[in-house]
């Protein structure tokens, strides 16, 4: 198992814009083709203007096959140009878990 923490840091007063459009459309889109949402977050202290979510996968082999099939999506194409320009900074980070991190 791994989770992928994705992370990205927004544009100054985009923050509103971006949660509709992934709560109307994004989430609708990527949830039936990655899986597990384990939460979709934005900051409230320390870094402003960013947004974190985590998927859980089971195994690097099962991302890059979900992720390959969203990024064929036509719905997805269509719905990534809707919110790019929200987006200054993207950040992706693999976990592994510990031996005693709970599944």
């Amino acid at each position: 198992m791994i989770v992928e923490m994705r992370s990205y840091v927004l544009r100054p007063g985009a923050l509103p814009e971006f949660m509709r459009l992934m709560g109307s459309e994004g989430i609708g889109i990527e949830r039936p083709v990655l899986g597990e949402m384990l939460g979709f977050y934005s900051t409230e202290i320390g870094a402003i203007n960013k947004v974190i979510h985590l998927w859980r996968y089971a195994s690097f082999e099962d991302r890059q096959q979900r992720r390959a099939q969203l990024a064929a999506s036509p719905e997805w194409t269509a719905f990534v140009p809707k919110v790019l320009p929200l987006i200054q900074e993207m950040h992706n980070e693999l976990l592994n878990p510990a031996p005693f991190s709970p599944q």
